[in-house]
């Protein structure tokens, strides 16, 4: 698992069932009847019945390929980041501050006349010098230079938490360099996918001849070297589905070890030109894709890796240019990968802009004015009684052996809670802002390279910090410091009420902390231990029982047609499928937990459990052009809105029982070929 009015998230009764049967009588149910289509069965099409009001008045627009929930409060939220950072932007403030630095960026990016002015010049100096390299160790060197500055390459690295010894950090190196994202993209022959490789190659020879390669069909043929270096990366890249494998992506060496069995890369110069220094160790996630890399830069030719490291210049820096590479770069990822039909307007890009090299600046300043202190006890309340109900349904498991279920609790009971916003904030003093959008992505992206550097090379995991800023509309669960994380960004409706009832607050946020929650038993994150190391902890017999069980789902979810010509992908999101049914169960239970001393009642003509369902169903209303539906099962873990509604909620008895769904209703599931595993 990469969205707004004021108030604080967690006023109200979550926590308990807190108010009076007098009091509830001037709750709202949280469910706005629009939203609902009733005209259609509930059993027959859950999805259209509970959000089929809402997709009708909310059509897509021209600047989304996806709209829903999460983007409506993304929008709502895009009002108040900016007023906030353009009322910094508007005002002069001290050299150095925080502020100053906010309003200098979006300025920058808003200022359309000096970037059309400079065309592509501001790559000019780094194009010239991929170009004026005698020899492929220069040329490697020069790559290794622009990866420092945001620029991708074959490979890339990370610092984070060594996955079996979760104390200590690790510098961990990972495939990259498909700039198409996903390996499918070069090697399937269907239609719309060869529709896609042909308009990519031709929007490569586009920018590059833009950007004056253009004698002798030069561009033409750098493009053709382009895309067979990257369908060789290709051909030796693990799918989506195999990296969700932690085991099979760790590969832990000593880092004269690295040297010695990648004698093909210069890692030397590597680390050198990121600035590492005393590397140790390291892992190695996608051996074959690294052995590939080497033979790459052995066989190809010195021009061939130029066109490479070059067009990967362009495209990255393409977006922070003039209007015409913009505009031919949104015309390809935008249109053809996911059937936008607008770019964003300039305003919203720099609001993104700025939240990408000022993320938690922006945030500190957002929580001072939307995010009470207070909110945050309120939240680690109701996260306190999901704990309880996720150790209930634990506890009620009988495939799970007793022994499994003690370590279990004890991993459940470690849970490290986040709410809101960090205790401690990022510090951008050494982050220099100027007048120039793609200067001060460089410095953005060396300033964070040395920041994680410095705070994390050979150094014990910082529990504290946030992989989130405070103000993303998302909610995270990490394996290895077993954590899950709220951010003030989505504490707020659709996904908590404070003038609604239980029953909503429920349905809607409490899955969400349930769905976090059940990440650290999913198919992945029950590997680790409550103390965030890759390991065995499951007692003999049980893990194969949990594999037999959510085997079910990811059966259920291969046969979903998504797209007339294109089924699901079980495989590849199960996990979040799984956290999906979890988080219903648990949310459910401790819904139930909430109101058992003083029962809701039936408002606005559905009782508390269809209020529930409803509620939950409401977060995932959206509409998605096919472009984008095709895009994201190739590589989103996460299923289409439509189906975390009709593909989860088949699976829930309490949900037959609240609609009265027979097995006369279309999505009817027999009872004994639903997932039980929560």
């Amino acid at each position: 698992m990469n969205v707004k009015k004021v108030w604080p998230l967690v006023a109200l009764c979550l926590a308990s069932a807190c108010t009076t049967k007098n009091e509830e009588k001037t709750m709202t149910s949280g469910i706005d009847l629009k939203n609902l289509n009733t005209a259609v069965k509930p059993g027959n099409d859950f999805y259209e019945y509970a959000c089929g009001g809402w997709m009708k008045a909310n059509p897509l627009t021209a600047e989304y390929s996806r709209y829903g929930t999460f983007e409506e409060l993304y929008e709502n939220n895009n009002d108040r980041l900016k007023e906030l950072i353009g009322g910094l932007a508007a005002e002069q403030h001290a050299e150095g501050s925080l502020e100053q630095k906010i309003g200098d960026m979006y300025n920058c990016v808003m200022d359309s006349v000096r970037q059309n002015e400079q065309g592509y010049r501001p790559i000019q100096a780094r194009l010239d010098s991929i170009f004026s390299t005698a020899d492929k160790p220069e040329l490697f060197a020069c790559a290794a230079a622009l990866y420092k500055v945001g620029v991708p390459g074959m490979f890339g690295f990370y610092i984070d938490a060594d996955i079996k010894n979760s104390s200590m950090n690790l510098l961990q190196i990972y495939q990259s360099g498909l700039t198409l994202g996903e390996r499918d993209y070069y090697l399937d022959q269907d239609s719309a996918t060869v529709r896609i490789r042909e308009a990519y190659k031709q929007y490569v020879a586009d920018m590059l001849a833009y950007c004056g390669f253009k004698t002798d069909n030069r561009a033409a043929g750098m493009m053709e070297d382009i895309m067979r270096i990257e369908t060789r990366l290709a051909r030796k890249a693990p799918s989506a589905i195999e990296r969700r494998d932690p085991e099979a992506n760790y590969h832990k060496m000593d880092y004269a070890a690295l040297k010695a069995d990648y004698p093909g890369v210069d890692w030397t110069t590597f680390f050198a030109a990121a600035g590492v220094d005393g590397l140790k160790e390291v892992s190695v996630g996608q051996p074959e894709f690294i052995h590939e890399v080497e033979r790459i830069w052995k066989e190809e030719s010195l021009d061939a890796l130029k066109a490479y490291v070059a067009w990967k210049l362009v495209d990255e820096a393409a977006s922070c240019l003039d209007d015409t590479m913009r505009d031919r770069r949104f015309a390809f990822y935008g249109k053809v990968m996911s059937g936008k039909e607008q770019d964003r307007p300039r305003w919203k890009r720099a609001v993104s802009a700025v939240e990408t090299v000022l993320g938690e600046a922006v945030g500190r300043l957002y929580v001072e004015k939307y995010f009470p202190a207070a909110a945050k006890e309120r939240m680690t309340n109701l996260v306190k009684n999901l704990q309880v109900a996720l150790g209930e349904r634990i506890q009620a498991q009988e495939w799970m052996s007793e022994e499994t279920k003690k370590v279990a609790l004890d991993k459940l009971d470690a849970f490290y809670i986040k709410v809101g916003y960090p205790d401690k904030w990022k510090d951008y003093t050494a982050l220099k802002i100027t007048p120039n959008y793609w200067e001060n992505m460089e410095n953005c992206s060396a300033f964070m390279l040395e920041d994680m550097i410095r705070e994390k090379l050979n150094k014990p995991v910082d529990k504290d910090e946030w992989y989130m800023t405070p103000q993303t509309v998302n909610a995270y669960y990490n394996p290895t410091t077993n954590e899950i994380c709220f951010p003030a960004g989505i504490l707020q409706p659709p996904f908590f009420d404070m003038n609604s009832d239980d029953a909503f607050n429920y349905g809607a946020i409490g899955v969400v902390i349930g769905h976090e929650m059940t990440h650290g038993f999913d198919d992945k994150g029950r590997q680790f231990d409550k103390n965030g190391n890759l390991t065995d902890w499951w007692a003999p017999g049980d893990a194969d029982r949990f594999k037999e069980r959510a085997d079910v789902m990811v059966r259920f979810f291969n046969q979903i047609n998504v797209l007339p010509d294109l089924k699901g992908n079980g495989e590849l999101t199960l996990g979040e499928n799984l956290a999906d049914h979890g988080g219903l169960m648990v949310a459910f239970q401790a819904f139930k937990n909430a109101t058992k001393d003083a029962p809701l009642g039936v408002i606005d003509g559905f009782t508390p459990e269809q209020r529930f369902f409803l509620a939950y169903s409401n977060v995932w209303a959206c509409n998605v052009r096919d472009e984008e539906i095709r895009k994201r099962t190739k590589s989103d873990p996460h299923s289409l809105g439509r189906w975390r509604v009709n593909g989860a909620l088949p699976h829930i008895d309490a949900w037959y029982e609240a609609f009265g769904i027979t097995e006369n209703d279309s999505l009817f599931v027999p009872k004994n070929e639903r997932v039980t595993i929560w």
